[in-house]
């Protein structure tokens, strides 16, 4: 069964070296790995990876974390290299109000200035939403009508509400470690939910890393005990939840 991660981040892997990790997660069945930007100083270097790669694609986008450290070039950068083949996603854009690392107005703004990007581009967007319900509910709804392709609302954690708000707008929940979590029974919930046409799977790794293996740097081969705990909430046939979560991925990611 040949899996895709659909997000992690590469570039901050620091346990083993880039070649063992791809081998790694080769044996367990991945295939196709997307490596996620998040500001503009990894722009390069995420799009270098899928250069020197085959198995590796990536994302241009800015994290709601680096939003007042955005500048024009910068979004102007994001639309002209969606020209690339190998670039699937705008992402990660979207909002974050635990740590409110930037202000909320501008968090906001550059959430949708590049959610036009990807309007622009025809691309799907990769989107972060951390504590900011209300206002996600709001930018989704007045921009989903407009988006030939959406998204998946990655590392899902919210709320109820916001889920069936996006699944009802056409976008994708993105689920992870998260979900082996003891205490992660909300976000079981939602995995539970949520129609199985409509889950994607990813590590974010070196985040998140999912039992049995807490402590330890996430990795992309890791992603197979993502895989199995949906299957064990949604009590589906493995073979059949992995063929479903792979047209999902090649769905959104690599059709036109």
């Amino acid at each position: 069964m040949n899996i895709i991660e659909t997000h992690c981040h590469l570039d901050y892997l620091e346990k083993e070296s880039l070649e063992e990790i791809l081998k790694k997660s080769k044996e367990v069945g991945i295939d196709k790995i997307i490596t996620i930007a998040v500001e503009p100083d990894n722009f390069d270097k995420v799009f270098e990876l899928s250069k020197r790669y085959e198995e590796i694609y990536f994302t241009q986008g800015v994290h709601p974390h680096d939003a007042i450290k955005a500048k024009p070039e910068d979004l102007k950068q994001i639309e002209q290299r969606a020209i690339e083949k190998k670039m699937v996603a705008v992402g990660e854009i979207g909002l974050d109000y635990h740590y409110n690392h930037s202000p909320r107005d501008i968090q906001i703004k550059r959430f949708e200035e590049q959610l036009e990007i990807a309007i622009k581009t025809n691309k799907p967007v990769v989107i972060h939403s951390r504590e900011a319900d209300e206002d996600m509910m709001s930018i989704l709804k007045n921009f989903a009508p407009h988006m030939k392709r959406k998204g998946v609302i990655h590392s899902f954690t919210s709320t109820k509400e916001l889920a069936e708000l996006a699944l009802d707008e056409g976008f994708y929940l993105g689920f992870n470690g998260i979900i082996t979590f003891k205490n992660a029974h909300a976000v079981r919930e939602i995995v539970e939910l949520t129609p199985i046409e409509r889950i994607l799977i990813e590590t974010d790794s070196p985040f998140l890393t999912p039992v049995p293996h807490r402590g330890k740097e996430n990795a992309p081969y890791y992603l197979p005990f993502v895989l199995d705990k949906i299957v064990e909430i949604k009590l589906l046939d493995k073979e059949m939840a992995s063929k479903i979560i792979r047209e999902n991925s090649e769905s959104l990611f690599f059709s036109t």
